[in-house]
């Protein structure tokens, strides 16, 4: 469903009001206060969250954001604060990034914070969107859409809750007993709750849900308003996380999860048996970041759609960190391979309505002038995506917290050993490399020579790509796709491909390969490679080998310890190796996948709100090819 933004509107005293549900956003004895006295107060913060590792607050009704940034605002007050607060909150209708900024002049006191946010304000699509603030310390998971469906999916277990939302007879969907359920499944024994309203259809919907509630003093010209908590009132204990881990490869998928478990301040033992990272399938030139959407906004389009956004997030935090990747937003282009996918191109456009910034069609001549070459289609433009240099992400990845990463270069693993609770990992001569209690497999189409890991179905999918010399104005200046990519001029060379061949294990270069990209590009371009590119004997290029999956999804999460069970075995049920994960089958578009994917195995490994539905982790996890048949098809990248 299109994500439809909030009017901004006020009343005569200046109390933002929102028209299409006739109520205010809060309170008009002061947002702030509100914030303070029923929702900080009401769950007894900040002294539950003091000397905590990690505090989640999960609350109905982002609005103006008033809540997140009064939280905020205690939490850096707070000498004893928790290691790491997670505010996840949900939004039918939220501002833009400007209508947040004007709200919140009335508060000077949150400028910095509401800068912040506003900053890293997301492209307002549906789904889930996570942002870091603070060092990582402060994460605000944004859930854009139904509160019904969005609370639904959501996998994390909440310390506290922020019930807010207009009136219950305003608005009844935000306070319906689907959402109320949803807050007790993720909440445990002691997860506190508070709201301004005393509705008996709202204390009767959290009784049921498991909730102990009780009315107290409200605030402003509410005479009372409503505490309680989950369940027995105990609260539950943390889960204590090893902090420990061997990452097996230090291309994308691997750099990526050690850096967002060094966020975590966990210790990394990086095995890759190059001299370095980024020299295997992730030691291309450039690669592509862009989502692939579809008509019915299937897993991938839904999974590259977050994967490109917190991608982008995280180039961003890089650059700030003053680790700064190689990369360009310059744009792309996806022409449309024939009329019939044009008409569908422009079908997805229609039915989603995503923000113009994020995806909009663009007719023949507008594609033309785009790429600066005729062209024979329109196409998808996606203003945000562009390219990156794979290995200066791996390379930044590593740079955030180096003495918590210690490198073991030049070691292969042979194999893996359990030795009481820990994994061993063992070079060929049977020589230890190094243990940990987590081991996480991210060594590409090493993974098939793992024993654990025979049970997944990774393929090895070979990629050529052709290297053309380019002139450093030279057009095209933004990466175009159909069938093929080219990108732009990269230090005097572009990028043409790729090929996709499954199982195939030769090394070199080839010249039929060379001239497959370069019918690629006559078909993407019509005649630029016959001006542009020398002869296909003399192409420079490299050749790479991608894992790939038969589904097109990644597979991330525990590794299964059975190779079959009943199609019908939830997957909480199919016995796992014990702290093993994997974080593979990104195929081609490693870029797109890895640092959303390493975030969400991160969040997982810690004990977080996860930053995907709960759908989508279970549709990237390993586990669905032993209750599910393994379809063989393999399929390059559009």
């Amino acid at each position: 469903m299109p994500i439809e933004l909030a009017r901004l509107a006020f009343r005569d005293d200046g109390t933002p009001f929102s028209e299409q549900f006739g109520d205010i956003y809060h309170s008009a004895a002061g947002g702030l206060e509100q914030a303070h006295s029923v929702f900080l107060a009401g769950n007894q913060l900040p002294s539950r969250w003091q000397n905590r590792q990690t505090f989640t607050i999960v609350e109905t009704g982002f609005g103006t954001g008033l809540n997140f940034l009064a939280t905020w605002a205690a939490w850096r007050r707070d000498p004893q604060r928790c290691e790491r607060l997670h505010f996840v909150s949900t939004e039918l209708h939220p501002f833009s990034a400007d209508d947040l900024s004007q709200l919140h002049r009335r508060w000077p006191e949150l400028a910095e914070l509401s800068t912040l946010l506003g900053t890293n304000w997301p492209v307002l699509t549906p789904g889930f969107h996570r942002r870091h603030f603070d060092n990582g310390s402060v994460i605000l998971t944004l859930l854009l859409g139904d509160a019904n469906e969005t609370l639904a999916r959501l996998a994390c277990r909440a310390d506290a809750i922020f019930l807010d939302g207009f009136s219950p007879t305003r608005n009844p969907d935000m306070w319906s007993e689907r959402v109320i359920r949803s807050l007790g499944r993720v909440s445990a024994p002691g997860t506190t709750v508070a709201t301004w309203s005393v509705s008996s259809t709202v204390r009767s919907r959290l009784a049921d849900a498991g909730f102990h509630c009780d009315k107290v003093a409200g605030f402003g010209p509410k005479r009372e308003m409503l505490v309680g908590c989950f369940g027995s009132g105990t609260t539950t204990p943390e889960r204590s996380a090893p902090r420990h881990a061997l990452v097996i490869g230090a291309g994308l998928a691997g750099t990526s999860v050690a850096h967002r478990l060094v966020e975590r301040q966990w210790r990394i033992e990086l095995i890759d048996e190059a001299d370095g990272p980024g020299q295997g399938a992730s030691g291309n030139h450039a690669g592509v970041i862009r989502p692939l959407p579809s008509l019915d906004d299937n897993p991938l389009a839904r999974l590259t759609r977050a994967g490109t956004e917190y991608g982008l997030h995280h180039l961003a935090r890089l650059a700030e960190a003053g680790q700064p990747v190689k990369w360009d937003g310059c744009g792309v282009l996806h022409l449309a391979r024939d009329p019939v996918q044009e008409t569908k191109q422009r079908a997805v456009v229609a039915r989603h309505r995503y923000p113009a910034e994020f995806l909009r069609f663009v007719e023949r001549d507008e594609a033309s002038a785009l790429a600066g070459w005729p062209v024979a289609l329109g196409g998808w433009w996606f203003g945000r995506g562009g390219w990156i240099q794979p290995p200066s992400l791996c390379d930044a990845n590593l740079l955030a917290d180096r003495p918590l990463i210690n490198p073991h270069f030049g070691r292969s693993l042979a194999r893996l050993l359990r030795d009481g609770d820990e994994w061993v990992a063992l070079d060929a001569d049977a020589r230890e490399i190094a243990r940990a209690p987590v081991a996480i497999l991210a060594n590409g189409i090493g993974i098939t020579g793992i024993d654990q890991a025979m049970v997944l179905p990774v393929r090895s999918a070979r990629g050529q790509v052709s290297h053309l010399p380019a002139l450093p104005e030279s057009v095209p200046k933004v990466v175009v796709c159909r069938l093929g990519y080219v990108s732009p001029a990269i230090d005097g060379m572009r990028c043409a491909g790729a090929t996709f061949s499954v199982d195939d294990t030769d090394p070199a270069l080839r010249i039929d390969d060379h001239r497959e990209n370069l019918a690629k590009l006559d078909f993407i371009l019509p005649g630029f490679g016959h001006q542009s590119a020398p002869s296909p004997d003399t192409l420079q290029g490299r050749v790479g080998f991608r894992p790939a999956s038969p589904d097109r999804l990644p597979m991330v999460g525990a590794v299964p310890s059975v190779s079959h069970a009943e199609r019908a075995t939830p997957f909480a049920e199919i016995p796992r190796h014990p702290d093993l994960y994997a974080i593979s089958g990104f195929g081609a578009r490693g870029l797109v996948w890895c640092s959303l994917v390493g975030e969400a195995l991160a969040s997982q490994l810690h004990g977080e709100p996860l930053p995907i539905e709960q759908e989508l982790v279970d549709a990237i996890d390993p586990a669905r090819y032993i209750s599910r048949p393994v379809r063989r098809r393999m399929q390059g990248d559009d």
